[in-house]
């Protein structure tokens, strides 16, 4: 019997309990490859809070970054850190397919696709964080990638934008650095860690590349990328250092990255 795929993608989106939520993923995205959903396009997306209710949440300016990995809880700390940006991307992803109707079924395949590619990379840093004697939930997480959900919720072509090829491509930039910080370290589980980071970096073009294909087809003439982190200033969209070929491999071209550097670098970024 097929199933209404909005209605049933909500029950994810806002399911609390991480277990229960990636189990009924996994059903829903077999079925979904199995076609066995029909699409209600009418049905009415709802706006609520989905950061999971066992997390401390701060402003991000309020949150101490690790500046070197000189024990266990430093190296759990930053894991963490970058586990709470995988588990936010899978509710952006969900919350993308689960918001915007009536576009064609590669859309909705698309992000289904970078949700399950989030859950692993989610459970790769979980089994990391176990090993290390801490638990997703251990230390306090900021809420910016929330923060951008919600600011971008009623519009395909800013959530495109600021979220799949903005803050998803600020990631790129950071990937770097973190590998940097890992080699700095004898950690017994620093080979398993940079094959994570690699993973991540490498799934992560794909990720950009989908949302650069979809703000492409979403935008007008009359905006440009730069006019859009202009506009949603209260989140940084590029790192202090762009990934130069990690961007071009993504969908940006050259004289747009000149663009984003001296946009941020203007603004004493």
């Amino acid at each position: 019997m097929n199933k209404e795929f909005f209605r049933n993608l909500e029950n994810i989106l806002y399911e609390q309990d991480l277990k229960l939520k990636f189990e009924t993923f996994f059903d829903f995205y077999d079925d979904f490859k199995r076609e066995l959903f029909i699409f209600d396009h009418e049905y009415k997306a709802v706006l609520k809070d989905n950061i999971h209710p066992n997390l401390s949440v701060k402003k991000p300016m309020k949150i101490r970054r690790v500046s070197k990995i000189n024990s266990n809880e430093a190296l759990a700390k930053m894991l963490h850190s970058i586990a709470h940006i995988e588990y936010s991307a899978i509710n952006l992803a969900l919350d993308s397919s689960y918001r915007f109707h009536g576009l064609d079924l590669s859309f909705y395949r698309d992000f289904l696709k970078i949700a399950d590619d989030e859950i692993k990379h989610f459970k790769l840093l979980q089994r990391a964080l176990r090993e290390l004697g801490f638990e997703y939930g251990d230390f306090v997480v900021h809420d910016n990638l929330e923060a951008a959900l919600k600011a971008t919720a009623n519009s395909l072509k800013y959530r495109m934008s600021v979220v799949h090829r903005g803050l998803e491509a600020r990631g790129l930039d950071a990937n770097p650095f973190v590998v940097k910080k890992l080699q700095s370290t004898k950690h017994a589980l620093k080979t398993f860690l940079e094959e994570i980071l690699n993973t991540i970096l490498e799934d992560e073009i794909t990720h950009v590349s989908m949302g650069d294909i979809w703000w492409k087809a979403s935008k007008d003439e009359k905006e440009s990328f730069i006019q859009i982190c202009e506009k949603f200033k209260e989140f940084s969209l590029a790192g202090k250092v762009l990934n130069t070929e990690a961007r071009l491999k993504a969908g940006f071209d050259e004289d747009e990255l000149k663009e984003l550097e001296s946009f941020y670098h203007n603004r004493g970024f």
